[in-house]
C-alpha cells in the first residue's frame, strides 16, 4: 500500500512541478530582496503550520521574518504592520474567512501583498497585490480533503525560496553558523580543531634520537595512544602509536626497547590545522574505514601546536 502512496504522490508532485509558474515564483523572491521592512507570513489551519515553518527558516538564513496568526492580528497585533514590510498569505482554497478578513486592514497599513493559493479565482487571490498559484490537482488524501499534496506544495516553494535568498545574498557557511549557535548544527560549523585539541604539557612528545624505553613513560603517562616525534624546533617529524609498539615487538622481538624511535615510528603521518573545523577533521580521520585514525597532530606552519583526538571530538557530539 505505501509503495503505491508513495508513486501516487510523486506523480502528483510532479504535475506541480510542471504547471508552477516560475515567472511569478521570481517575482515573489524579488519583493522579498527589496523588502525595507519585515517578510510577515500567516495562514490558518495546516498551512498556518507551514507558513510558521518558512518563516522560521527565512530568519534562520538572514532575512527578517515572523508569523503573524491571523486571528492575533485582527485582535490588535496588526498594529506593528507597516509599509515596508511584505505580507505573505498562505491557503489553499484562499477563501478562509480569517485571511480574507485581514486582507482590507494590511492594505491599509501599506504592506504589500502576495497570496500563495491554489485556487488563481478565489477572493485572496483577488485581494492580493501579487498572485502565485501553487497549482495542485488534488490532495493525496482518498477523499480529497486532508491537507497533503498542498500542504507539500506550500512547504517546497518556501522551501526553494529560502535557497534562492540564500544564493541571491552569497548566505555563507559562517553566516550560517552565528545564526545557529547552539545544537548538532551549531557545533558542526563553529567548533575547530583549536577548540577542542590538546594543548602544552598535555601533548605526548619525544624525540627521533631517543630510545623506546627512554619515551615509555611519556607514552603511558598522557594516555593518548601515541607520541608526536619532533625536531627542536618542533617540527614534526612522525609519529609512534600503540599499532607501531606492537609491530616492533612482533618483528624486532626482545630487544625492541632499545630502538630508537627514528627507526620505528610512522614518518610523514597525517595532519591538521588549528583553523579546520572539527567536524572536517573528523571526516578526515575516517577517510580510510580500513585504516582509521584516532589522532591527528596540529601544526601550525610546521610547528606542533596541539594533538586532536577522536575521543574529544565524539565527546563534543559531533558524531
Amino acid at each position: 500500500m505505501l509503495q503505491e502512496l508513495f508513486e501516487e504522490h510523486r506523480a502528483l508532485l510532479n504535475r506541480f512541478f510542471d504547471r508552477i509558474d516560475c515567472h511569478q515564483v521570481e517575482k515573489v523572491l524579488e519583493k522579498i530582496l527589496g523588502c525595507k521592512g519585515v517578510v510577515l507570513l500567516t495562514g490558518i489551519g495546516k498551512s498556518g503550520y507551514i507558513a510558521q515553518k518558512i518563516a522560521t527558516t527565512f530568519s534562520s538564513i538572514g532575512t527578517r521574518s515572523f508569523f503573524l496568526s491571523p486571528t492575533d492580528a485582527l485582535h490588535g497585533d496588526i498594529g506593528f504592520v507597516s509599509p515596508a514590510d511584505l505580507f505573505l498569505v498562505f491557503s489553499k482554497s484562499g477563501e478562509s474567512e480569517e485571511l480574507v478578513a485581514l486582507l482590507p486592514h494590511v492594505r491599509k497599513r501599506g504592506a504589500y501583498i502576495i497570496g500563495c493559493i491554489c485556487d488563481p479565482h478565489s477572493r485572496l487571490a483577488r485581494g492580493s497585490d501579487l498572485a502565485v498559484v501553487l497549482p495542485i490537482d488534488k490532495e493525496l488524501c482518498p477523499h480529497d480533503l486532508a491537507p497533503t499534496t498542498s500542504t507539500a506544495a506550500q512547504l517546497i516553494f518556501g522551501d526553494c525560496l529560502a535557497v534562492a535568498l540564500m544564493r541571491a545574498k552569497k548566505f555563507s557557511r559562517s553566516d550560517f553558523a552565528a545564526n545557529h549557535p547552539a545544537g548538532f548544527l551549531g557545533r558542526r560549523i563553529t567548533l575547530k580543531v583549536s577548540d577542542l585539541m590538546l594543548q602544552g604539557n598535555e601533548i605526548p612528545l619525544c624525540h627521533p634520537d631517543q630510545k623506546l624505553i627512554e619515551a615509555l613513560h611519556e607514552l603511558s603517562s598522557k594516555r593518548c595512544g601515541c607520541l608526536l616525534v619532533v625536531g627542536e624546533a618542533q617540527q614534526l617529524l612522525g609519529i609512534f602509536t600503540d599499532g607501531d609498539l606492537r609491530r616492533a615487538i612482533e618483528s624486532i622481538g626482545p630487544g625492541f626497547l632499545q630502538c630508537k624511535i627514528a627507526d620505528i615510528m610512522t614518518p610523514s603521518p597525517k595532519k591538521i590545522e588549528p583553523g579546520v573545523l572539527a567536524f572536517d577533521a573528523m571526516r578526515q580521520m575516517e577517510e580510510e574505514p580500513t585504516r582509521p585514525v584516532t589522532v591527528l597532530p596540529v601544526v601550525e606552519g610546521e610547528k606542533v601546536i596541539g594533538l586532536l583526538r577522536m575521543h574529544d571530538i565524539l565527546q563534543a557530539g559531533l558524531h
